[in-house]
């Protein structure tokens, strides 16, 4: 078998149905197999995947076992010399996978490789590749800061911003879509399980890296990324804002250290406090701005960042 295309749904069953749909179409010429993972929403993707796709192969998990541990358990029933982890939320683009496979085997040194990731509008989406989190681009991270200078080594997307069409080295590719071989990803000890969701991209990026494998982004590759429709269902408010604090810190203290994670702590605790200073500035005149529903949210959301970097997300417990 040339490749495994494995896939975690979480109440995605329809994106899911769409994402196969356009696999079917689309990849020609190679032997494949798509294994599913159903990580304990019970939405129907069973009952859909029997009628419309018999062929895959399905795995019903009884709990919700985050992305990182069910990709984990699709990977022991593939059987594909190269994998490919496919988000359900995505749309492959006619040869894209194909692409992908060949810049991977006429490679030496590619261990990874990714496509260039679309949002639903057509615009690129510019999370396909990123450098590798530190401190320091964390802190500095804002669309103002980006924008004004797209090419900083800080946030390692020059790639997107040239019309080279050959596949270009880069640090991290996004965990919505990545093909890796099978040698690399055993090699690597595969998913770092510490992560419920987020971070466990760049963390499989960052030990293939120090193996001695290559990422490579893919830009003849394409693939539509809508983003976000599992992790907006959960019934926890904030739940993806603080679950990025949470899985960065993580990050931080297994690649770094503990003293480097819990710098990051305090660097999130004076960034939550003046973001929260700076909104609540402006909440007396949010019935004269435009889109004043957004300050009460981003007022929101900083502050459930703050609880995070104090310890009081008694919910972040359970993942």
């Amino acid at each position: 078998m040339d490749l495994s295309i494995i896939i975690v749904n979480w109440n995605s069953k329809d994106l899911l149905a769409d994402a196969l749909a356009s696999v079917q179409e689309n990849v020609k010429g190679i032997t494949y197999e798509v294994v599913v993972i159903d990580s304990g929403s019970f939405d129907g993707c069973a009952k859909m995947l029997s009628q419309a796709y018999p062929w895959v192969r399905f795995i019903q998990s009884d709990t919700n076992l985050g992305f990182a541990k069910a990709n984990n358990e699709a990977y022991q029933m593939s059987t594909g010399e190269v994998l490919l982890f496919l988000n359900p939320d995505t749309k492959v683009v006619g040869n894209a996978i194909q692409d992908l496979l060949q810049v991977l085997r006429s490679r030496p040194d590619a261990g990874l490789v990714g496509p260039k990731l679309l949002n639903a509008d057509g615009s690129v989406q510019e999370t396909c590749i990123r450098a590798f989190p530190t401190l320091l681009n964390q802190l500095l991270d804002s669309d103002v800061l980006r924008r004004h200078f797209p090419n900083s080594s800080l946030w390692g997307k020059r790639a997107l911003k040239t019309a080279n069409a050959t596949p270009q080295r880069v640090e991290a590719l996004s965990g919505a879509s990545i093909m890796m071989s099978r040698k690399a990803f055993e090699r690597v000890g595969l998913f770092s399980t510490e992560y419920f969701m987020y971070s466990e991209d760049m963390d499989l990026c960052l030990k293939a890296a120090r193996a001695g494998f290559q990422a490579y982004y893919v830009p003849t590759a394409v693939v539509v990324h809508f983003g976000g429709a599992s992790s907006s269902q959960s019934p926890t408010s904030n739940f993806s804002a603080v679950m990025r604090l949470e899985s960065q810190w993580r990050f931080f203290r297994k690649m770094h250290s503990a003293r480097y994670a819990a710098a990051y702590r305090a660097a999130m605790f004076l960034a939550s406090l003046l973001r929260i200073s700076a909104l609540a500035l402006l909440l007396p005149l949010q019935a004269l701005i435009p889109g004043k529903r957004g300050v009460v949210y981003s007022l929101r959301k900083w502050v459930a960042r703050l609880r995070w970097t104090v310890g009081t997300q008694a919910w972040m417990r359970n993942y």
